[in-house]
């Protein structure tokens, strides 16, 4: 961490020291003194949005409340980490070093620390990795290193069941300290050990999986996982830690997910926010007759807007908000996967790769042919209600694929592109004229957002669009 960078992160700790004396009075006054020291461009969307929160004292600014009320020395750790570390001080060094590598730079990198689970979750990408790879306690070390030299500063955990390793997942969390850490986990091994060691380290976050109640929940996961999650949840609240869900919707559960009922319920048990995917049917064998109806996808676009505008949790759908992002995030965009064999991969849902990280650095992998590819294709389309390139733009991946020379990375058994995008073809026909319905309408939400070529993207999105000639949504930034 150069100087400046140093001297600004003691200056936005010292705001967050001020900020927890008294949160209802100084918060207020906390957002300029983010602006002193961070520049406009930085999360602007997200600053505006939590300035006018804080106006209205609406359900927004009762999150903010509720995290303030978290364990103290929790709070007072996770804020600096997560808020000061990296997002205000390390996404000016991810736009710096994708602009001078030409190449995307992820804000968070997911790694499968191992193959190893005690469930076998109906339609999880993990089931099919068998149980007996792993990444060491070295590799996933060098990989965080590497990834802090680049500014990026968030990790996410999945696997396989990550807490089978949580040993050394808490003596990372110890290591690199100016890191957040989250975990998607099915909960089950979280115990009260466990719990004092995330009060000790706090810089980790779980996201427990969750399918909805009780009979939802255990038909995927199996007979009595709902109540041991319950469990973990009062534990995690009763220690004042914080957490959130991860909700995987199907064609059985779509309409129990996007309930008030559950969000209701969610919040009472103390999480803080929902991190809602698409079932994909990814793998050999999976089932294509889980997939989601178009009709059931909209529903969800529906209700998630309006729980973000109600309900004191965040609430995020990874399909149906790429349109705040700029489209597909995967390829190391704003985020990339390793899995527990090694192989860089752009998406958990696309299990192909040119590298290994055993065998090339972070950069490099970044910098890869099927990575190139990713950078230079997206956004994959101009209606970023259609950002994937598996479930959206039929044949995309496996267009990448073939270009690229990358191969099948799936433990139990190799699987085509071709096939993978070929079982998303229905579903993506069904969704493409809904999708520019809701594209097209003047009186949506968020129309006035659409209007503007650079939705969601960052200085370097449409930097790479002037430099290599494209244009988007009639938009042509070579001209200009």
């Amino acid at each position: 961490m150069g100087v400046i960078n140093s001297a600004k992160r003691v200056a936005l700790n010292k705001t967050v020291d001020y900020l927890i004396q008294d949160p209802e009075t100084n918060i207020r006054k906390v957002m300029s003194m983010v602006d002193k020291y961070v520049p406009e461009s930085v999360f602007p969307t997200q600053r505006a949005a939590i300035n006018g929160a804080i106006e209205s004292e609406n359900n927004w600014y009762q999150l903010i409340m509720k995290i303030m009320n978290l364990n103290p020395k929790v709070r007072d750790r996770l804020i600096k980490t997560f808020v000061v570390d990296a997002n205000l001080l390390a996404w000016p060094e991810q736009e710096k070093n994708r602009e001078a590598q030409a190449c995307n730079i992820p804000w968070a990198i997911l790694l499968d620390p191992t193959s190893a689970c005690n469930l076998h979750c109906t339609g999880c990408w993990a089931a099919e990795y068998g149980h007996k790879l792993n990444l060491t306690y070295d590799e996933i070390d060098s990989i965080i290193t590497q990834g802090k030299e680049l500014g990026v500063h968030i990790y996410i955990y999945t696997g396989g069941e990550p807490l089978v390793r949580k040993k050394d997942l808490i003596k990372l969390c110890e290591k690199h300290d100016d890191c957040a850490f989250l975990c998607f986990t099915n909960s089950t091994l979280i115990d009260e050990d466990f719990i004092q060691d995330m009060i000790r380290v706090a810089n980790f976050i779980p996201a427990i999986s969750v399918e909805g109640f009780e009979s939802a929940t255990d038909g995927r996961r199996g007979d009595g996982t709902f109540q041991k999650i319950t469990h973990a949840m009062d534990m995690l609240k009763e220690a004042g830690l914080p957490f959130g869900i991860s909700a995987c919707y199907t064609r059985d559960n779509a309409y129990s997910i996007a309930s008030e009922e559950f969000i209701d319920w969610l919040i009472d048990k103390g999480a803080l926010f929902e991190w809602i995917f698409t079932y994909m049917p990814v793998g050999k064998d999976s089932p294509t007759n889980l997939m989601a109806t178009a009709e059931q996808r909209e529903h969800l676009y529906n209700f998630v807007r309006e729980m973000r505008k109600t309900k004191p949790i965040f609430t995020l759908d990874f399909w149906n908000d790429a349109e705040y992002v700029g489209g597909c995030i995967a390829g190391g965009r704003r985020y990339l996967h390793i899995n527990a064999a090694g192989d860089v991969e752009p998406c958990v849902f696309a299990h192909y790769a040119n590298v290994n990280i055993r065998e090339v650095s972070l950069l490099d992998a970044l910098k890869s042919p099927l990575f190139m590819s990713y950078y230079n294709n997206q956004p994959f389309n101009d209606n970023l209600l259609r950002p994937c390139p598996i479930l959206d733009n039929p044949g995309k991946l496996a267009e990448m694929v073939d270009e690229t020379g990358a191969h099948s990375t799936d433990l139990q058994a190799a699987e085509d592109a071709h096939d993978l995008c070929d079982k998303c073809v229905e579903m993506c026909e069904e969704w493409v004229p809904v999708s520019e319905r809701i594209w097209e309408n003047p009186d949506d939400e968020m129309a006035w957002r659409r209007e503007q070529p650079n939705q969601g993207m960052a200085d370097t999105d449409v930097a790479k669009f002037k430099r290599l000639g494209r244009s988007f949504d009639g938009v042509d930034y070579h001209k200009n």
